[in-house]
């Protein structure tokens, strides 16, 4: 087997890179290929000629999004396009990630995480450029995996955000260094998830003709302030975490109150083995000591 993965050098490209075994790997960064150029696409995948492209590339700062749209969409949902258009014309089959964020713009209070049944509902730009994307690749590519995920981790960091200091285990584990205390939103539910546990069933995944959207996530869901104080928990820091609200952290970008996610398509298929996101933290911690 042939595979391309796009945003090979990201925060989930890189684990998907080491999760894929017994295949002939293309790894392509941004200086690999211009997702936004139908040209460059067409270019990288036809001289490859994979049986499976991963697109992991995407325009991923959120409160950015709301400034700059015009990038946002073209990335995020042109780029989608390209590669949708590209693998339809070469018969590639077609990984392409998805947020969770393309829900939780309803007016009323969700309580239960959402299925792939669910009718998307985005809250901010970034969602609803993601779901344009999602939409392309549905209407233009046959053999096609939407992959919506939540909350990632990974040692790669969270390097499309622009950020420094990697994802949110990797910026509370900096912050409880440098603040004598943390204030962290309590009232905005999430699927933390790490990348590796990710990785590995995208890898399965290929293997199947299972196409359609799927839902993957370590399993349970909480609050970002519960992810923080079991993160500061697990560091045996003692740094205190304080509940706060979406109001008290404003941001470019609405939040979703409720993005969780259920992995029902996985589990109806009978390979929901994701384990819960409390197991697989302490594994990424393990990492980030050898990294």
């Amino acid at each position: 087997m042939r595979v391309l993965v796009t945003g090979a050098n990201g925060q989930l490209g890189t684990d998907v890179c080491k999760a894929l075994k017994n295949v002939e790997l293309f790894p392509f960064t941004h200086d690999d290929i211009e997702i936004k150029s139908l040209d460059s696409v067409r270019q990288a995948i036809s001289s490859g000629q994979p049986d499976v492209v991963i697109n992991t590339a995407a325009y991923v700062k959120v409160n950015e999004c709301e400034t700059e749209q015009d990038e946002a969409f073209a990335v995020n949902a042109l780029g989608a396009r390209n590669v949708a258009v590209a693998c339809q014309e070469t018969g590639a089959k077609l990984v392409h990630i998805s947020t969770d964020y393309v829900f939780g713009g309803e007016f009323e209070y969700r309580s239960v995480p959402y299925t792939e049944f669910d009718t998307p509902i985005p809250p901010n730009t970034y969602g609803r450029t993601k779901l344009q994307g999602d939409n392309y690749v549905q209407h233009l590519c046959n053999r096609h995996f939407i992959v919506r995920c939540s909350a990632l981790f990974g040692i790669a960091g969270s390097r499309g955000k622009g950020a420094k200091h990697g994802n949110f285990v990797q910026t509370i584990l900096r912050l409880a260094q440098e603040q004598g205390t943390l204030r962290v939103v309590n009232d905005q539910i999430c699927s933390p998830t790490y990348t590796v546990d990710l990785a590995h069933k995208i890898a399965e995944l290929i293997t199947t003709d299972f196409y359609g959207i799927f839902h993957i996530t370590n399993k349970g869901n909480c609050t970002w302030y519960e992810f923080a104080t079991q993160i500061i928990e697990m560091a045996g820091l003692s740094t205190p975490v304080i509940p706060i609200t979406s109001e008290e952290y404003p941001q470019e970008a609405k939040r979703p109150y409720n993005s969780a996610l259920d992995n029902y398509h996985l589990r109806l298929m009978g390979m929901d083995d994701m384990r819960p996101w409390q197991e697989a933290l302490p594994c990424f911690f393990k990492e980030l000591k050898l990294a």
